[in-house]
Formats: structure tokens, sequence, C-alpha cells
């Protein structure tokens, strides 16, 4: 258990512990995320450039007590015409008490802004683009992860910006935004100091080595443990494509599951930690630890010294997220790795107590800290009964009842008014199944889901399609990971993609083939840690659609810099534009053609960590592909008939 923390410590605590974050912001709705330490009352919000100022409803603001020293507000205004289009608007939240929520919340705006009246300190503001000329993307952010966090980048990014009218029109997050399966030695220690001092729930636990939360050790001679000692040693076994050949497999895969979380508590805790530079200054992290082995005292060195770059990126990546209108959905890492991959994984992981609760607990931090934010509505009519219920008694019952809700709820994917239409889709929760084999990997989306998706394009003209996999990924590696499948090892190369599953890949060629859909498709994505552009036909079709997938991961990650240039060259050799091996494979229907990053005739595929950055056409074209890296460089992805 950490230690307890003194009143000392606790005087230290800032009013605003995280945020505030912009989250769906359009004409007709602003939505404002952030933490405060003490609980706020009487709120009101000016929008200075909207003709809004008055005291919000209870309806308005949605408040969670994360715990003694921790309140969660989402703020919700829905009205017609609430902010203007194209005109930057400042927005200032005061408390009957504390007057100016964020006053005291350093450096929160860009310089040369503005002052409300010309009197009063500077205001962050919401700029609302409802036609979407520029936007930027990206995915997997690990805190220690030796790149440095490409959202510092993009934060410096709008710094330099000469005018508003270059400004993006949102920051879209496509999965990986936190690691619960994969944490550092001193974060899981920073995680435990923080849980103490925000008094964050204790929870029981059923089926487990320990009782409940309290038991977890936070100290450096526990670390890098929690795959022998914690998490649940049941095993399954899976049946290969080959003859009599069955594969055991263990329920969470992740091969660095050593810090794994488990309790809601620390889920919360990391959220906190990866968007609040105040609560790193209030947590004490030595580098030199005793305890461990040579190798993970290396390691958490290493750690320590990448969470200390992170650290200190922190204040301008809250900066940023207070400017933008930010958008999320989660990917595998977000919950566990290998998330639903396949039906046998769900039937062990939610088959077990323990597990079931580990899931469900990464569910209730992404449902907090991402999901409400996306379409608040929606989320807060179908989730904020049982979110409010769960937090307000904290009973072992109340929990097990909303993750049980959470794992069957199925709203998680959205659709923003903004033109092009904006679809982003949930590939983690409504798999299709495999029927000749539940080892094999599931389809990203079942039927139904995919009927929705499509009913979603019909009539439009353009749209922007937010896929945490890519659609179309690097033939070579998909598949290494089809003869891994058949050899029972689909879960150890994370063979998930949208052709591993004959359902859902022909139902979504036949999607981009119907003469119903859009003209313009721009495909966004993430997850594989490397970054590329496609530009995709139809075969012996002459016009449209027009098909571009534009992938860029990661926000804070990498490919193993050794394998990734054989990868490039092997799919260039062997499934290249004129192969006659696509032929042989799912999408044969489907020209492909890769972009060449700043002209290079030789390379597709871009391993440095960065944040992508897109400009549209009026048609709903890409007529920019960018990613911007982590060191301010920036790589200019061309397409081939202009290279």
């Amino acid at each position: 258990m950490p230690t307890p923390m003194s009143t000392t410590t606790l005087d230290l605590l800032p009013l605003v512990i995280a945020g505030p974050i912009l989250r769906h912001c359009d004409t007709r709705h602003f939505t404002l995320w952030f933490v405060s330490s003490t609980p706020l009352s009487e709120l009101s919000l000016r929008l200075q450039g909207a003709d809004f100022s008055r005291q919000l409803t209870n309806d308005e603001v949605h408040t969670v007590k994360l715990g003694k020293h921790a309140y969660q507000y989402l703020v919700n205004v829905a009205e017609d015409a609430l902010l203007p289009a194209n005109v930057d608007v400042k927005y200032q939240l005061t408390d009957a008490i504390q007057g100016d929520v964020f006053a005291q919340v350093d450096e929160l705006c860009y310089p040369n802004s503005h002052c409300v009246d010309n009197v009063e300190p500077a205001q962050p503001s919401v700029l609302v683009k409802p036609q979407i000329s520029d936007l930027l993307h990206g995915s997997c952010r690990q805190p220690h992860h030796h790149s440095d966090d490409a959202l510092v980048a993009a934060d410096t990014h709008l710094q330099q910006l000469s005018s508003l009218d270059e400004r993006p029109a949102l920051l879209m997050l496509s999965g990986d935004q936190v690691y619960v399966d994969d944490i550092a030695g001193p974060m899981l220690h920073a995680i435990g100091q923080v849980i103490d001092l925000l008094g964050l729930p204790e929870e029981g636990f059923t089926a487990a080595s320990i009782n409940n939360s309290r038991e977890l050790s936070y100290q450096p001679e526990d670390m890098y443990q929690r795959h022998i000692n914690l998490l649940p040693s049941t095993e399954y076994l899976s049946k290969t494509a080959l003859h009599n050949w069955y594969v055991n497999h263990a329920i969470f895969t992740s091969s660095s599951a050593e810090n794994h979380l488990v309790s809601v508590s620390e889920i919360m805790a990391l959220y906190l930690l990866s968007w609040s530079p105040e609560l790193w200054e209030l947590v004490t992290i030595p580098r030199d630890v005793t305890g461990l082995s040579t190798k993970n005292l290396k390691r958490w060195q290493q750690q320590w010294d990448n969470l200390l770059a992170f650290k200190a990126g922190l204040i301008k990546v809250r900066r940023l997220m207070a400017h933008l209108p930010t958008y999320m959905i989660f990917d595998d890492h977000d919950v566990t790795d290998d998330w639903n991959l396949t039906a046998k994984w769900e039937e062990a992981a939610y088959g077990h107590a323990f597990s079931k609760r580990i899931i469900g607990n990464a569910l209730i931090g992404y449902a907090l800290f991402q999901g409400l934010g996306n379409n608040p509505q929606v989320m807060i009519e179908n989730l904020g009964e049982e979110l409010d219920m769960y937090f307000s008694q904290l009973t072992d019952d109340t929990q097990d009842q909303l993750v049980a809700t959470l794992l069957k709820y199925e709203q998680w994917h959205y659709t923003l008014a903004t033109s092009p239409k904006l679809v982003v889709l949930d590939t983690r929760t409504r798999r299709w199944r495999s029927e000749s084999n539940l080892a094999k990997p599931s389809g990203l989306m079942d039927w139904e889901a995919m009927m929705e998706f499509q009913h979603e394009l019909v009539g439009e003209d353009k749209v922007i399609i937010v896929s945490p996999a890519p659609m179309y990924g690097v033939k070579v590696i998909e598949t290494v990971q089809r003869i891994a499948t058949m050899c029972g090892a689909s879960l150890l190369v994370d063979a998930e993609n949208w052709m591993a599953h004959p359902g859902t890949a022909n139902t979504l060629l036949s999607i981009f083939m119907h003469r119903k859909t859009p003209q313009q498709f721009v495909i966004l994505s993430g997850d594989v840690h490397y970054s590329f552009a496609y530009e995709i036909g139809i075969r012996f079709r002459h016009g449209g659609p027009q098909i571009y997938q534009i992938t860029c991961s990661g926000l804070k990650n990498q490919f193993p810099e050794q394998l990734l240039p054989y990868f490039d060259k092997l799919n260039a050799w062997l499934y290249g534009y004129y192969s006659p091996l696509n032929f042989f494979t799912k999408r044969k229907r489907m020209t492909i053609r890769g972009c060449r990053p700043n002209h290079d005739k030789d390379k597709r595929l871009v391993n440095h960590s960065g944040i992508g950055m897109v400009s549209f056409a009026d048609n709903g074209a890409p007529n920019k592909i960018a990613v911007l890296h982590s060191d301010m460089t920036e790589t200019l992805f061309i397409p081939p008939k202009h290279d």
C-alpha cells in the first residue's frame, strides 16, 4: 500500500487537477471536460463572441465524484445557434465561490491571446469549423516510450499559425490513448501515490489472489511481477488449422503485462497522469531504487528518464486540448491487448470473474475520460444513471452492475455533422465471430454494425471514416498474420485486420463498391505504430469512388526499428501495384497505390512518432497528407500521380 499523504501535500492540490479539454463542439453544442480537487457550485459559463452568459443548469453539468479530492465535470450546453461558425469564441467558467475556475491554470492560452474586455486575464477559446478544411489525427501514446510526444509538436504547430483560419477543425485520437496493459514501473509507483492523494475508491475482488485493492503494492521491489502473481493464470485451448494441433493461450496476452492495471482507481489515476502536469509535481519517484533485479533496475531507470520527458510536455498538451475540439475512440490497449480478438478469448476472459472485472474497470475509465465527451447526450442518457449510482454508493454490486452494462453497450460509435461527414467506428465490441473456428480472429464489425455503417454513408457525397485499424493494411504483414493464425498464434501477432474475416472483408468491399455510397472516402486510422498513405480505386470501373487511406501511428510509439524496412521492401516486391499476387487477395477488385514519403521512391512506410495533418479540398479529397513529427520535422506523402 502507498504511504499516506501529509496534510501539507493535500494543501498543494490545485483547484483544477486535469483539463480543461474541449470535447464535442459544433454550432449547437459546447462540451468541456475537467477534474477539480474540490466540489464546485453554481457554475456559470460565458462565451465571448457567442452571446451566451448565464448560470448552468444541473442538466448541463454532469458531475462524478471520482474520489475524496477528485470531481469530474462535463459541461454540456446544447442550444440552437450556440456557437457561431468560424469565429474565435473565448470561454470562461466561473464558480460561485472560486471565481474563474481556470484562472490559476498555468500557460493555458497561446501568446498574444486577446483578453476578455481587454482587462481580464486571457481565456482559452474554441473555433467551430463545420467545413473541415484541416484536421489533426493520431493514435498510440505510450508515456514511457523513448520517442517524444507528438501532441507537444501539435501544440507548437498551433502556436506558430499565422491566422485563426489555419487552425485545424478538430483533433481525432483514434485509439490507444492510454496503455492499461503496458505500464512503466515508475508510472505504477506514481499511480499508487495519486490514488492515495486523491482518495480514489477501493474495491473488492473475486477469484483473485488478493481480496481487495488495498492489498495492491506500489513499491518498486514489487514491480514487474503482476503477470505472475496477480493476473488470472487461466489458459484455454484453441484449435489450429493444422490437424489435431491445439495451442494454449493466456487471457492477458500482452508481452508487457508485468504491471497490468486491475482496479478502477488505478485506471483513473493513469488517465489523470496522462493529462495533468500538476499531479506529477505532487508525486515522488526515485530514479535509484532497491529490491529490483539488475535487468529490471535498468528498465526502471530508462522508463524514469522517458517519463521525465513525457511529463515536461504535458503543459503544452493541455493547452492544445483546451483549444481544439477533441474526439476519441478506443482500440485494444485502452482496455487490454488483443481485446475481443477471438471468440475463444471472449469466452475465457468474460467467464472468469477477476478478468471480467479488470476489463470492465478499463471500460469504466474509458467511459468517464473518453466516451462521455464524444456524444454527451446519448452517453449520459444511456450510462449516466449507472455511473452515478456506482460512484455514489461504491459497492461491489453496483460496480458489477455497471461493468455488465458497459460490456453489453453498443453505442460507442458516433458521427459528426460536419462537411465532410465524419463517421467514427467501434471496431472492438461488435465483432463478427468466426463460424468455422472460435479461435480464428473475429471480424472487426458484425453484419448489423456494417449495415448501420452503410446507412450512415448513403446519400453522402464525401465522408471521413475513422477506423482504429487500417482498412487496407500492409499486405505482406497481413500475410504473416494469416500464416500465424493457421498455426494458432493469432494472439501472438495481433492478427486483427479488416481482411482477416471473410464476412467482414467482403461486406466492407461491397460497401465501397455500392453505387449509392460516397464518391470521396478518406479513411483515418492508426494502431500499427508506423505511418503510410494509400490511394485506392476500383478495377475496371471508370470514375469513382476515390478512396484515400491515411494511417498515422503513433503519437508516442514506434514499430521495431530493425524490422519495418524489411516489411516495406517485401511488400513492394510481392504486392506492388503491378504484382499479379494482388489477384489472389480478398481486395483483388481494388487497385492500391502507396504514396511516397517526401518523394522517396523506395519507401512507403514511415517509422517516426508523429501526428497526422490532413487538408481537404472542397470535394472532400485530401490535398495535403503529412505527418508532423515530434522533432518538428514533417513528412509529406506524395500521391503517385503527382510524383
